[in-house]
């Protein structure tokens, strides 16, 4: 039996512990007016230095084990995500199947919030055998696309996005490309203009975990195979899912990763998930809450990642090396490149889950052993909606993004 004495020690020792994790960094500039993105509030002399002042302050793995518990609690507070909503039947739709070249297509729906419909399209090898890893594919920001010829250039429906859906099918992958609130057919619920507010990213998060409950529910699913990635604020939602859900395995943020830049919408941080009275963290340091589990940073020298060699993927390899996994974290620089998700950006995120997976990337190679994504079917936006004139959104569906977020808070009652 322990004596008062040594009681009163451990009880010091743990009220210590958690002081410890109270931490915001000193000399912070003020932050903008939440709700609208807070976009690069920080230079990257200073994002470098909060950097800096986070492994002076939690220079071992069991510190920094303490302050991911307490900012991962954090984030999801301020994400509006604590508690975590029930989750609800996702009543899944899964219609129009194309076969193409090794792989096939079919356009998806499912209920993350009773009467929300994600859409989406998905992907399945037609030549490997289960159980298949998934992989959810996420994008970024474009243009308005209220206007039918507009949508070939916008989220899902991209040859970017179908590239990566296609090719990752035929190495032998399921693979789940969704749309952003307000993106492709979720504006026959809301309209683009709700997308740039907070709620969006709370209700962006959400449908990102319930993706994975879907994913995961297809017959072949290989829960210990679970992948995401994604460009721009397609990354932002990589690194958030991974931050905050473990069943994610291997994750690829492209050109988002920053310790100064914190996105600029506010689907992005529009919600205090960065900043609170005793907790801080930039985008970096969000994606390093990865950790142990392998991930690939992909940046460039025209945006907000052009720092990433210097300052980023440093301090993530320091960051790894407390689990004794600097092998688990990867930069690929493309210091010649702009903001996208291009051929060469998804040619190493291909090699990198391949090889996590051990997927055969032998369907896209040429004869030079080039990653070749010409077997792939672009094709136009038509085919690939989940609402049509022939199969239109459901008379019950909410059209109200108001309605939307009651409806979510009240699963958390």
């Amino acid at each position: 039996m322990k004596t008062p004495l040594v009681c009163l020690i451990v009880f010091a020792s743990a009220l210590q512990a958690a002081t410890n994790v109270n931490w915001v960094p000193e000399n912070l500039p003020p932050a903008p007016t939440a709700g609208q993105g807070l976009g690069a509030f920080l230079k990257p002399e200073q994002g470098k230095a909060v950097l800096d002042a986070a492994l002076a302050q939690f220079p071992d793995r069991a510190a920094w084990d303490a302050y991911v518990a307490h900012a991962r609690q954090r984030i999801q507070e301020g994400a509006g995500l604590a508690p975590w909503p029930k989750r609800t039947p996702l009543n899944a739709i899964i219609r129009a199947r194309r076969e193409f070249d090794g792989y096939s297509v079919e356009n998806v729906a499912f209920e993350s919030v009773p009467g929300y419909f994600v859409c989406g399209n998905l992907y399945r090898p037609l030549i490997a055998k289960p159980p298949y890893p998934v992989i959810l594919s996420t994008h970024g920001h474009g243009g308005k696309i209220q206007q039918s010829d507009d949508f070939e250039k916008q989220g899902r429906f991209t040859p970017t996005m179908q590239a990566r859906g296609g090719t990752f099918a035929r190495m032998g992958a399921m693979v789940l490309s969704i749309e952003m609130v307000g993106y492709g057919d979720s504006i026959a619920q809301v309209t683009q203009e709700v997308h740039n507010r907070p709620f969006s990213q709370t209700l962006q998060i959400w449908n990102a975990t319930r993706a994975l409950d879907f994913l995961l529910s297809l017959d072949g699913a290989d829960p210990k195979r679970v992948a995401v990635s994604g460009e721009s604020g397609g990354g932002t939602q990589t690194f958030l899912l991974t931050a905050l859900d473990p069943r994610v395995t291997v994750s690829a943020p492209v050109v988002m990763v920053s310790s100064y830049f914190f996105g600029g919408c506010g689907c992005e941080s529009g919600t205090p998930i960065h900043r609170s009275a005793d907790h801080f963290v930039s985008n970096a340091m969000i994606a390093s809450f990865a950790a142990p589990r392998p991930m690939l940073v992909v940046s460039d020298g025209a945006d907000w990642t052009q720092h990433v060699p210097e300052t980023e993927f440093p301090f993530l390899q320091k960051i790894y090396s407390y689990y004794g996994a600097e092998k688990n974290v990867a930069n690929v620089h493309l210091p010649l490149e702009k903001h996208d998700y291009g051929p060469s950006k998804r040619a190493a995120v291909y090699r990198f889950i391949a090889e996590r997976f051990g997927l055969s990337l032998a369907p896209t190679l040429d004869s030079s052993g080039t990653i070749d994504e010409s077997h792939v079917t672009i094709e136009k936006h038509g085919p690939m909606h989940t609402w049509s004139d022939e199969f239109p959104l459901p008379a019950a569906a909410t059209r109200d993004i108001a309605a939307v977020e009651r409806a979510l808070h009240a699963l958390q009652q």
